[in-house]
């Protein structure tokens, strides 16, 4: 059976893969993100956003090899050390949205980060 955290993790790691994707593809709503500047990306944060998508895929691909649901990565000893690092990374980020000049992203992205990084520690402690 798959745990609690690693579902959540992932299904919202997926939330906002599309959500990314979408403002790749231009959707209006920069304000949620990027400092929330552009209501329509340019192209340079299109690219942030499309790599934003490469990082979730590489986060959920972890964590679930980290639970063991799948087995990309040989031992145990990498998806351990790589779980502490996404949580880590996760929770810093949240200091460039807390700090954004759009009240969307403080008050959208930021929890969304909160979340994800407490599910990352306890998907690392599991």
């Amino acid at each position: 059976m798959i745990a609690l955290p690693v579902l959540l993790f992932v299904g919202l790691l997926a939330v906002l893969a599309l959500f990314q994707l979408a403002l790749v593809l231009g959707a209006p709503w920069g304000s949620l993100v990027w400092g929330g500047e552009h209501k329509v990306l340019p192209s340079r944060l299109r690219m942030g956003s499309a790599i934003s998508i490469l990082l979730y895929a590489l986060f959920a691909t972890v964590s679930l090899d980290r639970t063991g649901v799948i087995d990309p990565f040989p031992g145990n000893g990498f998806s351990t050390i790589a779980m502490w690092i996404i949580a880590a990374y996760l929770l810093l980020s949240m200091l460039p949205m807390l700090s954004s000049r759009s009240p969307m992203e403080k008050f959208t992205m930021a929890p969304a980060s909160l979340v994800l990084s407490i599910l990352a520690v306890l998907i690392a402690i599991s």
